[in-house]
């Protein structure tokens, strides 16, 4: 890709010196032309009388015809190369002015003279990919200034009330056995909070600090998939959900489990949060001729347009409430669509008639995977 945009920028300026040069040439041409014609027009008419030597006008038409002409020509000459070689000085001006202008680009275009129009083009891209490039960094550092702040506040809640419980432990040496238990339980219940958020934290750093990157092998995906699934019967159950399940046996991709695992992990954990009570889950893998699809479906408030069009966008979180008991960093579903596109797949989500649903499609990475496939 740099080499073809190296090659695009060398053509555009061998095109600017071609039409340089040609102009330059074709002004001396002209020029030659001129000169010639009005030399020839003047002979022509100097020859229409007849010329005595002792004529003071003939004396200096004959002085002239050795010198005018060449004289005419070395000026004219002088005249078109300084005007060409000035030229370009003024096209460096130009872009030099075009350059601190894209130091601190605004929404006024670019524009520089006609002959230089394609480079205008090529800078005015530029200006609006800083343009945006700028605005979508601040976004993003106010976003996660924001879930900073949000995080912060969450952290103290929790943090709070195992200080508190623990404190009525301490203090209320007679307290029932029954009663230290539910204080014992909430307490921990509360620090295990606590630690998740940490983990988002971290989770934070980790994913602006690093590149992920892929350590791909074969497996068996119907396995895993299955494997995972059984993996959240618990956490299913203690919100009242079921399972839907319809995985297609024996399917097996060239992936990185370990990064495809947290996609699966991601998608399932986000339809758990966002589901209504009593509601199924619905997983699907199914194999085509060129891929893997997943899907994921759950029962849940329908998320309007402006959400979803945002809703794998770092630090965006459904819960605009900020609960403490839902919702995470939002990193899980910007993290899976990154994995999913460096395994060379696309992922989409959708929202409807009060449910949710995410679509995986990961391509076959060699003809063995699509041999599996057919």
């Amino acid at each position: 890709m740099n080499n073809l945009l190296y090659k695009q920028k060398r053509a555009l300026r061998s095109r600017l010196t071609r039409r340089l040069l040609l102009q330059y040439i074709i002004s001396l041409a002209l020029y030659i032309a001129l000169l010639a014609g009005l030399f020839l027009v003047a002979w022509f008419i100097v020859h229409q009388r007849i010329w005595y030597s002792n004529d003071p006008l003939y004396q200096l038409l004959r002085g002239a015809e050795f010198f005018l002409l060449p004289i005419s020509a070395l000026l004219g000459w002088v005249g078109i190369t300084y005007y060409f070689f000035f030229r370009p000085l003024r096209y460096l001006d130009e872009l030099v002015t075009a350059a601190e202008e894209l130091a601190n680009p605004t929404d006024t275009p670019i524009l520089l003279r006609t002959e230089l129009k394609a480079v205008q083009d090529e800078l005015n891209l530029v200006r609006e990919r800083s343009i945006r490039h700028a605005a979508l960094a601040k976004e993003a550092e106010q976003r996660k200034n924001d879930l900073i702040v949000y995080l912060a506040h969450d952290l103290k809640t929790p943090l709070t009330s195992v200080i508190g419980y623990l404190s009525l432990l301490q203090d209320e040496p007679q307290l029932s056995q029954q009663m230290r238990e539910r204080y014992t339980g909430i307490a921990l219940s509360k620090a295990q909070r606590l630690e998740d958020l940490i983990n988002e934290f971290f989770e934070i750093t980790r994913f602006n600090l690093t590149t992920l990157e892929l350590a791909p092998e074969r497996i068996h995906l119907s396995l895993m998939a299955q494997q995972i699934a059984s993996e959240f019967y618990p956490v299913l159950a203690e919100k009242g959900l079921t399972w839907e399940l319809d995985i297609e046996p024996d399917i097996e991709l060239f992936c990185d489990p370990d990064k495809l695992a947290r996609v699966f992990d991601n998608l399932i954990r986000n339809a758990v949060n966002y589901s209504y009570p009593r509601t199924p889950i619905q997983l699907t893998l199914h194999r085509s001729s060129n891929g893997v699809t997943i899907y994921v479906r759950n029962h849940g408030k329908t998320i309007p347009p402006d959400k979803l069009n945002r809703i794998f966008e770092q630090f965006f979180r459904l819960d605009s409430s900020r609960s403490s008991s839902t919702g995470g960093a939002g990193l899980g579903l910007a993290i899976a669509k990154e994995i999913v596109e460096l395994h060379g797949g696309t992922i989409r989500a959708g929202s409807e008639d009060e449910s949710i649903y995410f679509n995986v499609f990961l391509p076959y990475k060699s003809s063995s995977d699509k041999t599996q496939g057919a």
